[in-house]
């Protein structure tokens, strides 16, 4: 009896081992990957950056009682070269769109003619500075690009001008420096440095077009330095500046989540 259960044990036993070196390895189970993270464009941000300009108005017609022509109708302005810095807040919304305000100030001299026919004089008037205060909205055609159109309140400063013969070029007449105040639309595309191949986290490039429509100003002119002729001076009707600008920007919150996309 004891042989017999020896033996059947030493069969299983051997069918066991057998079983088990065929039987396949378990498998090995990995921790899934990190979902990837959409980057966040709600945050703080500053800028800053160069371009160029035009500004342009028109002059109308002055008439005097008996039908003298002061100011005849023509086209004046000028052009040059800016600098440009700011600061704004965004906020990414509905996943694609983003909204903001900002606020920036433009420097420079945007140098243009200024004319009055009257005395048959010209001088040199120049765009010193620009303030503006105002909101872009705009849709993100790439997770770092970023396509918008903005609008606002802007101010201008302008220098003052002396006006003087045209063959001798002896001053005859100034005008005071002065402030336009006025409305502008405009619109860029801003994008991260890394489609360039450029790793740099959080700053960016931003290209924008902008056209300031200002208030009129008749500018009150002083003849010979003495006497000061209230609505005898030039003229600026319907003031539009345009620029463009390319700026650097520096985003504080860069790579924060919007949404995880597994």
């Amino acid at each position: 009896m004891k042989k017999i259960v020896l033996t059947l044990a030493a069969v299983a036993a051997f069918t066991g081992s057998a079983y088990a070196a065929d039987m396949a390895p378990a498998p090995a189970y990995k921790a899934l990957p990190p979902p990837v993270v959409a980057p966040s464009w709600t945050g703080f941000y500053v800028f800053g950056g160069a371009g160029g300009g035009v500004w342009d108005a028109d002059s109308h017609t002055v008439t005097v009682p008996g039908g003298t022509v002061l100011t005849q109708n023509q086209r004046m302005g000028g052009d040059g070269w800016l600098g440009t810095a700011g600061a704004g807040f965004d906020w990414q919304f509905n996943r694609n769109w983003v909204a903001g305000v900002f606020a920036d100030g433009m420097f420079g001299s945007l140098r243009g003619s200024v004319t009055n026919n009257f005395f048959n004089v010209t001088g040199t008037e120049k765009l010193r500075d620009t303030w503006a205060v105002g909101a872009r909205l705009g849709y993100l055609v790439a997770p770092n690009v970023y396509s918008y159109v903005n609008a606002g309140y802007t101010e201008t400063y302008w220098s003052g001008s002396t006006l003087s013969t045209a063959f001798l070029g002896i001053p005859v007449t100034t005008t005071p420096s002065f402030n336009r105040e006025g409305w502008f639309i405009g619109g860029g595309v801003e994008n991260n440095l890394d489609i360039f191949g450029i790793s740099a986290p959080g700053f960016f490039m931003k290209t924008e077009y902008r056209a300031a429509y200002l208030n009129n100003i008749t500018l009150p002119e002083s003849f010979l330095g003495t006497t000061t002729l209230t609505g005898f001076g030039p003229t600026m009707n319907s003031p539009l500046v345009q620029t463009i600008t390319t700026s650097l920007v520096y985003r504080f919150n860069w790579g924060g989540p919007v949404v995880a996309k597994y």
